[in-house]
């Protein structure tokens, strides 16, 4: 039953409200004070934990002349993992199921075809071991393994889903490496931060961080990544479209008013231009300079981190994350775009690497062409999710455990 006109009437006056007492606090002058003087660097209890590299400084360029303007490196590669989202069965079991896939620009078939799949199986009977060996399919194209995760009182799907996820996109950046000529653009962040943020939350999932071999495997696989790429002196980029970060807010606002949600929200602040009228220019792209960070999860592979104890081969700050901020006013998005600091210590590369991703983001009106065209390749729709499940189902002999929701909401195809 939808509420009726009376309710939404009353509700939108709420809102107002609401909207009268926001509209007191400017928003506007809080951020502009925040990136002037707390930016260049921004300290948290003593700790330099975000430092510019150059000058720290906001940028600008026409959408028009950056689009047409040749870019910088000629080819690219991107990567991407799907899921089918994390599942709980009768018989106890949960897992999710994940597959990577590589894309090249400009295209490359067989590059395409091939996947990395995983599925990562829970179960809380101690006498079930799942694990496997890495298998072969589709003619050589594609690589399939079992994961026996760890075993948790709770946050069962999140564990499946992460340790799925990351450790087929690891696995087949790794296998792909040496094809990638130029540029290599991670459809994400350049570390597993849905894994690293396992140490901020519950003690149980910072435990099995510490402790269990197999999550450490997986980081272990992204410091290799890092590895592999300096050694060939091939840059590493991850483009982070929804990014969630709150470390510099949360950090700021141990300072001074910080009214927005989160990270992005701030940069949104910071970047976006309006004419006199108050009107939102969308003619150009506005960028901020590249930031060394040590804020939130990119601590753990900060110089003076422990990496999670993982065996690192160059020098510690090579691996430590920098990332800067792309404002499109055309769709009001912004997007975090990380290196190693391998990558960017240079001057000129990271010249480079920010007139590519502005040229990218200004012709596709969105992420690079390599990184939709990897998310193409790996994702697999609500349909696909459905007839894997169901295929799981029969092999398993059971049922999938369902919920008064899946009913209520459709989530379960009750057909079957």
């Amino acid at each position: 039953m939808t509420l009726d006109p009376v309710h939404v009437d009353g509700i939108a006056q709420l809102a107002g409200q609401v909207r009268e007492t926001v509209e007191t606090s400017d928003q506007d002058a809080a951020a502009e004070r925040a990136w002037t003087e707390f930016l260049d660097p921004l300290y948290d209890e003593g700790d330099e934990v975000l430092t510019p590299l150059g000058e720290r400084c906001r940028r600008k360029v026409a959408v028009e002349d950056i689009a047409l303007a040749d870019p910088p490196f000629p080819t690219q590669h991107g990567l991407d993992s799907g899921t089918i989202n994390p599942t709980t069965f009768k018989n106890g079991l949960v897992i999710d199921v994940a597959q990577a896939a590589m894309s090249a620009t400009p295209s490359d078939v067989d590059l395409h075809r091939g996947r990395t799949i995983i599925m990562a199986v829970h179960s809380n009977d101690a006498t079930v071991t799942v694990g496997g060996d890495w298998q072969g399919g589709d003619r050589g194209y594609a690589k399939r393994r079992v994961l026996d995760v760890p075993q948790v009182d709770r946050y069962e799907q999140r564990v499946v889903h992460a340790l799925a996820l990351y450790l087929a996109e690891s696995q087949h950046a790794l296998t792909n490496a040496e094809v990638v000529e130029d540029l290599f653009v991670l459809d994400g962040p350049i570390y597993p931060t849905g894994l690293l943020r396992w140490a901020d939350r519950e003690t149980e999932l910072a435990e099995v961080l510490a402790e269990d071999d197999r999550p450490k495997t997986v980081v272990g696989n992204y410091v290799e990544l890092v590895e592999r790429f300096v050694e060939r002196d091939v840059p590493l980029v991850g483009f982070v479209k929804n990014s969630s970060a709150k470390a510099i807010t949360r950090t700021v606002r141990k300072k001074a008013n910080a009214p927005w949600t989160n990270d992005d929200a701030f940069f949104r602040r910071v970047l976006e231009r309006r004419d006199d009228d108050g009107e939102l220019l969308t003619g150009s792209l506005t960028c901020t300079n590249w930031f060394r960070s040590k804020t939130g999860t990119d601590r753990v592979m900060a110089a003076d981190g422990d990496a999670m104890g993982i065996e690192r081969s160059l020098d510690p700050e090579a691996y430590e994350v920098t990332f800067f901020a792309v404002y499109d006013p055309r769709t009001d998005l912004v997007f975090r775009v990380e290196a190693p600091y391998a990558f960017t210590r240079d001057e000129e590369r990271r010249e480079r690497l920010t007139r590519q991703i502005l040229h990218d983001v200004a012709a596709e009106r969105g992420p690079p062409l390599s990184v939709a065209k990897a998310d193409e390749l790996a994702s697999i729709d609500r349909q696909g999710s459905e007839e894997l499940t169901r295929r799981i189902e029969r092999e398993f002999e059971t049922d999938r455990q369902k919920s008064y929701d899946d009913t209520r909401w459709g989530a379960v195809d009750e057909a079957f």
